[in-house]
């Protein structure tokens, strides 16, 4: 083992890129030290900056591909490499998806333990540009500026809004134009842009707490055609967000509803305290698998609206559903899943500790005529012991079907989830890393993997979903 790194901070250096590695870096080797690196792709040579030099590893940016790898592609925006959005625009996406299936057998065998489980193909998104439902852009008058605006000695602009660069949530760099919401968000974004500078209207300061504007979400039905713009403030101007209002409907006739909420506290999110809605109903309606979805602006949805039927139905075929199965819904949410396989069951219950998601779920099985599910609010161990009064009268489930967090499951929680005695049981997890490890715990309580089916939600990035479908031995 080496005592001191072969490389210093600053150092350039020539790198043989040989595979990727977590968050979507990649691998090179210099004698047995690794260099994380950045920018680069499996198969390309590159030169590269050290920006950490460790004992025993160093992470680099390549800054100069000398040969490039047959993975690599042109990426299709002109803000990729600097925006925080994206990180895989340069790879094929077919490679992606390979990638991506790597990504799952490699969690599963290096922490779950597993061998020779069968791990399909990751399932593409239909089309990987223009996909979200929802994009969330920051307004600031603190810019990123490039290397190339740095060279001219560009003045950092006082009003931007656009996307934070990655790792920096200090500054925000001004996005003329996204590839991963719409067209018609582009627009958006430029209009709203256009408008409020023209007025000079101030721009949130978090140290100061002060200035009007914080953030512009927009929502997008797919299936629809409904489209919601959220304009984040810290505070009330009615007659401001009248002329915005007017404005932005001139521009883009396509919207359907415009919000205001506003956001009073310090904390940098863009959801509000109260909301005000200037034109429309303040919602907007999605569909999934034929059933309906009323989001309103603070609501949680899944946000590839096309790869989700991909993923629910795939978690619906693995689960062998028929008309006298009984579902629970670990980690319901806001009942989307639940609700997508209720007319296929003959009874889902749903269980979910965030009040205000269980009463979206609620609304959503009332706004879909759905009769056959219950949604309980609630800690997952404590609703699942057996004393708890509603499992007494509550038929028991034959299915499970898991979807929590990127964080998994409590070992507790995993354990009570196998002490319920299914014989099928669906995990949907949007982490591999943490999913390989609770599916661990339940293979050693007596489930068995019968296959894994990665589902990418997300193209250009290293994220993916992975349904596994476990059966009791």
């Amino acid at each position: 083992m080496m005592n001191t790194p072969p490389f210093h901070r600053g150092d350039i250096v020539e790198l043989e890129v040989r595979s990727f590695a977590f968050e979507g870096k990649s691998v090179a080797r210099v004698n047995d030290f690794v260099v994380f690196v950045t920018k680069a792709v499996p198969g390309d040579r590159v030169r590269a900056r050290i920006v950490t030099a460790k004992r025993t590893f160093a992470e680099a940016v390549a800054i100069e591909v000398l040969e490039a790898s047959e993975h690599r592609i042109t990426p299709r925006c002109p803000h990729f490499g600097i925006c925080g959005g994206c990180k895989w625009q340069h790879v094929s996406y077919e490679e992606q998806l390979a990638l991506k299936r790597q990504n799952v057998v490699d969690s599963f065998e290096r922490i779950g333990g597993f061998r020779g489980v069968e791990v399909r193909p990751a399932l593409g998104s239909i089309d990987p540009y223009f996909y979200r439902n929802k994009m969330e852009f920051s307004f600031s008058d603190r810019a990123w500026l490039t290397e190339a605006d740095l060279g001219r000695e560009v003045q950092s602009p006082s009003f931007v809004l656009g996307l934070h660069p990655a790792e920096r949530f200090d500054k925000v760099l001004d996005i003329n134009e996204c590839f991963l919401q719409s067209p018609v968000s582009n627009h958006i974004l430029s209009v709203t842009r256009r408008f409020f500078q023209e007025r000079n209207v101030s721009v949130y300061s978090n140290k100061e707490h002060e200035g009007h504007l914080r953030y512009l979400v927009i929502r997008e039905g797919k299936k629809t055609g409904d489209r919601m713009v959220n304009l984040v403030t810290l505070d009330d101007r009615p007659k401001l967000l009248g002329e915005y209002a007017e404005a932005l409907l001139a521009g883009v006739p396509q919207i359907t509803t415009i919000v205001n909420s506003i956001n009073t506290r310090r904390a940098q999110i863009a959801v509000g305290e109260r909301e005000r809605v200037p034109y429309g109903p303040g919602t907007i309606t999605e569909e999934l698998g034929g059933l309906k979805f009323r989001i309103s602006a603070n609501s949680f949805f899944q946000t590839n609206t096309l790869q989700t039927e991909v993923l629910y139905e795939t978690a619906v075929r693995l689960a062998e559903l028929n008309g006298n199965d009984v579902v629970y819904d670990l980690y319901s949410g806001t009942g989307t899943i639940g609700i997508f396989v209720a007319p296929r069951v003959s009874r889902v219950i749903g269980i979910e500790l965030v009040a205000s998601a269980v009463a979206d779920a609620r609304e959503n099985a009332r706004f879909n005529g759905v009769t056959n599910c219950d949604f309980l609010e609630g800690d997952l161990l404590d609703l699942l012991a057996r004393s708890t009064g509603w499992m007494k009268t509550s038929p028991k489930p034959t299915v499970l079907i898991i979807d929590p967090p990127r964080s998994g499951m409590h070992p507790d929680a995993v354990t009570t989830a196998a002490q319920m005695g299914v014989d099928r049981l669906v995990y949907v997890g949007c982490n591999p890393a943490t999913q390989a490890r609770d599916v661990k715990i339940l293979a050693e309580l007596g489930y068995q993997i019968e296959v894994l089916q990665p589902v990418d939600m997300f193209p250009h990035t290293y994220h993916v979903e992975n349904v596994a479908f476990l059966r009791r031995k």
